[in-house]
């Protein structure tokens, strides 16, 4: 049996009792911080606000003032960066010889093929490992050992616009024909863009892998290796394009010019009946009056069996050597409270067992209900190869293509499955 697999297999048998003694784990490292003295932790982590406002540092202010009255050998420091520059100014820092503890970013890949990360079982005690997601585990893999944490998710169910669908008399379609049969009905009623289909360069790879995963496809194979010019994703392309793009029945403007970003703005103005949804359009759809149903992704014969799953991730390096006492405060950032209290906050999904239970109970958060469902089954891109970054810009750009009159699936998917094979034969 692979070693990883074991790993897990011993893991999840263990969770559910070592999880009654979580609490006094977590607790029970107190006195850290090598002969007496005190270690400093530098964490650098991402800016979750939309709106400008400083809730993500006060998150970290108020969870590292909590962390260091119980582990009095231990300070943590704080740098909160954006999301435009995190990931930047950390490759920076290690660049320079000067990486921080702990990292809260978007990739881990990188680093932990440079041998630069501690794993996770260097770091985390047996109930807090236990308790990610196993989905979420596996994604942060490199070379069948975890290094990447993952820190919060995110699921992509169906959003539509409940009034124009009762305007339309239609409802949430379950399959690809149904899915097209709807739109025809919004179009005919007048909606402007019945379905937005945000193949732009901010996030082309993503809408992209939830409609491949819709069609029976994917990025990589059931054995991690690329699969980008596969027959079930030409087919996936084709579809789209003869049957959405071509009718007419996407916009605002063309798919390969819109970002996700405009498309949800327009949502969020109730001009487009139905996209593949995020939990951070939900508040900005309900400030403009704008009621969302959610549905599970339709795919070819019926919901789609398989639904693509985003994750952050957290990690520590090794450079200073303090491993125990990042592993102290990683177990305390991984406890239920810290970890619901982040998610709910910026309307993202817990990545453990025991916050996601707590999450799907709570009236609170009945709005995430779609998007927790999905995530203990959900497939990630293939964040744990170190060639995705180069293959996952190369999709970006090309994806819209596709999908263009004169576009061609089987071309431009053979074109990025050449990049990907380049981009893995140097690692």
């Amino acid at each position: 049996m692979d070693e990883a697999v074991e790993r897990r297999r011993f893991l999840g048998l263990t969770a559910a009792a070592a999880a009654l003694g979580m609490t006094a784990t977590v607790a029970g490292c107190g006195t850290l911080g090598g002969d007496g003295g005190e270690v400093t932790l530098r964490l650098v982590a991402a800016d979750y606000d939309l709106t400008g406002g400083n809730t993500t540092k006060k998150y970290w202010d108020d969870l590292v003032a909590a962390f260091q009255a119980s582990h009095p050998g231990i300070k943590v420091q704080v740098q909160v960066e954006s999301w435009d520059d995190v990931d930047r100014k950390v490759a920076e820092m290690v660049e320079a010889g000067q990486a921080p503890d702990l990292a809260q970013i978007g990739a881990y890949a990188d680093y932990a093929a440079a041998g630069q990360l501690y794993s996770a079982d260097d770091l985390l005690s047996i109930p807090v490992q236990a308790n990610f997601l196993p989905a979420l585990a596996d994604a942060g893999e490199n070379k069948h050992v975890q290094y990447g944490l993952p820190f919060v998710a995110s699921t992509r169910p169906l959003f539509y616009n409940a009034d124009l669908f009762e305007k339309a008399g239609v409802k949430p379609p379950t399959t690809w024909d149904e899915l097209a049969t709807v739109a025809k009905k919004l179009k005919a009623e007048g909606v402007r863009t019945p379905i937005a289909l945000p193949l732009g360069p901010e996030e082309a790879q993503a809408e992209s892998l939830t409609w491949l995963f819709a069609g029976g496809g994917g990025w990589t194979d059931d054995s991690d290796r690329y699969a980008i010019d596969s027959e079930a994703n030409v087919d996936t392309f084709t579809w789209l394009k003869d049957e959405l793009v071509a009718p007419g029945l996407t916009g605002p403007i063309a798919p390969g010019k819109l970002n996700r970003k405009a498309a949800f703005a327009a949502f969020a103005r109730g001009e487009v009946g139905m996209l593949n949804g995020h939990p951070s359009l939900l508040q900005e759809a309900a400030k403009q009056g704008i009621e969302v149903g959610q549905a599970p992704l339709p795919g070819v014969d019926g919901p789609a069996k398989k639904s693509m799953g985003v994750a952050d991730w957290i990690m520590a390096f090794k450079q200073n050597g303090h491993n125990k006492e990042a592993g102290a405060f990683l177990d305390f950032v991984f406890t239920d409270e810290n970890v619901l209290k982040f998610a709910g906050d910026n309307d993202l999904l817990p990545v453990t067992v025991t916050a996601s239970t707590r999450m799907e109970t709570a009236p609170e958060h009945a709005k995430l209900r779609q998007f927790l469902k999905a995530l203990p089954t959900a497939q990630l891109p293939p964040v744990g190869k170190t060639s995705w970054a180069k293959v996952s810009e190369t999709l970006k750009q090309e994806m819209g293509k596709a999908v263009t009159p004169a576009g061609s699936p089987e071309a431009v998917l053979g074109s990025v499955a050449r990049t990907a094979s380049a981009a893995e034969a140097a690692e």
